[in-house]
């Protein structure tokens, strides 16, 4: 089945905002296997193809939306993605903890905090793969 244009410009998207080496590494880790991949799919042509790739923000804009919503959801393991899309999209460390912490004022110091705790390690991670 051949692949619609919302799919190819969301497969584009998708490589820039998570780069080349999160891309791979969830292709090959967790974008396996019939669910998986079905997810995947859809995925890349209805969140990036016709969301991310949306005119209006720019992709580090959307990458901080991304970060607050995942915090205001409870969706930590997708915080664990957005905020490295956050980073590699231009956002500091010191700007997303920034915007935790003001998010504690608003939604809740119990959130800000998890968030603030999965944003550390995500950090420290993200530090020890650049050296």
């Amino acid at each position: 089945m051949s692949k619609s244009e919302n799919y190819e410009k969301g497969a584009a998207v998708r490589r820039d905002v998570m780069g080349e080496a999160l891309a791979d590494k969830l292709a090959d880790t967790v974008y396996t296997g019939p669910v998986m991949e079905k997810f995947a799919d859809y995925s890349t042509e209805a969140i990036f193809g016709m969301l991310w790739a949306r005119p209006g923000l720019d992709h580090k804009t959307r990458a901080l939306i991304c970060v607050i919503s995942d915090t205001c959801g409870h969706c930590w393991p997708e915080l664990d993605l957005h905020l490295r899309f956050a980073l590699g999209q231009g956002w500091t460390e010191d700007e997303l903890t920034e915007a935790l912490l003001h998010l504690g004022g608003y939604i809740g110091v119990p959130s800000a905090r998890e968030a603030m705790i999965i944003a550390d390690r995500v950090f420290t991670e993200m530090r020890g793969e650049k050296t």
